[in-house]
């Protein structure tokens, strides 16, 4: 069998198994998080979201917004010395990130088995 013979045998077999991963891999939510700060960010992104009186004061002020959380929480980075410290039944963690004007800010947040609650963010 000659080398053209050969190579039309693996593309088509290769086009065939693409198009069997494709099909079982649309539609389903799946994520790759495989370094610790994205397993942490990705957890903490997707359960119930809440905000102590203390953080919704902060919020209030016009220098931060709502989307300058949700983007730390996607972008962010954590901070592992400071994080992973039991409090009432939780874990807390801090994440750094920025706010659209490129302000450095530092969110501390208690993630709980069915809630993460948003202690304090602190303008650094």
């Amino acid at each position: 069998m000659t080398f053209k013979y050969r190579f039309a045998y693996y593309m088509g077999g290769f086009i065939i198994g693409m198009f069997f991963v494709t099909l079982m891999w649309s539609g389903k939510d799946t994520r790759c998080n495989y370094f610790p700060n994205a397993r942490v960010l990705n957890d903490l992104r997707n359960k119930p979201f809440h905000y102590s009186p203390e953080a919704s004061a902060v919020l209030a002020q016009p220098w931060i917004d709502t989307v300058d959380i949700k983007n730390t929480l996607k972008h962010g980075d954590v901070d592992f010395d400071r994080s992973n410290k039991p409090v009432g039944g939780g874990k807390l963690y801090t994440v750094e990130g920025k706010t659209m004007q490129q302000q450095p800010i530092e969110l501390e947040l208690v993630n709980y088995s069915e809630r993460v609650l948003l202690k304090n963010i602190v303008k650094k």
